[in-house]
């Protein structure tokens, strides 16, 4: 049983914040989770992972652009997302929190942030 409220969260930058929730250190072997608040206004730059990935947003209003197309998401609005397809989440309030819940299809899964290139482990942003 994982509880989020007792699991250290992890500063992203830009405004967002993430819990990790299953990970290998849980003996998860073929896939992870997680939960990043956004703040208020808060995005994330452009990126891609190596594998598939599903985000499900708990609470708040979000933007998802992707393929040069914005959609605007409510609560428990669910998303897929292949590999290696460019993409960002965005809180849409100014004044209010949003939450999401991710899934990679991946333990080994990768971001590549669209402008720099570089690519980094998902799990690198699970420490200090």
């Amino acid at each position: 049983m994982l509880r989020p409220d007792q699991i250290k969260a992890h500063e992203r930058g830009g405004g967002a914040r993430t819990t990790p929730l299953v990970l290998p250190s849980v003996g998860a072997t073929t896939f992870i989770t997680g939960i990043t608040e956004f703040a208020p206004a808060a995005a994330i730059p452009f990126h891609s992972h190596n594998c598939e990935e599903s985000v499900v947003l708990l609470e708040g209003h979000a933007y998802l652009d992707i393929a040069g197309e914005v959609h605007e998401l409510r609560p428990l609005d669910t998303t897929f997302i292949p590999p290696n397809v460019a993409h960002r989440f965005r809180n849409r309030s100014e004044t209010e929190g949003m939450k999401i819940l991710w899934i990679y299809a991946s333990t080994q899964a990768t971001r590549t942030l669209v402008d720099t290139g570089e690519t980094r482990p998902v799990a690198a942003e699970h420490s200090t």
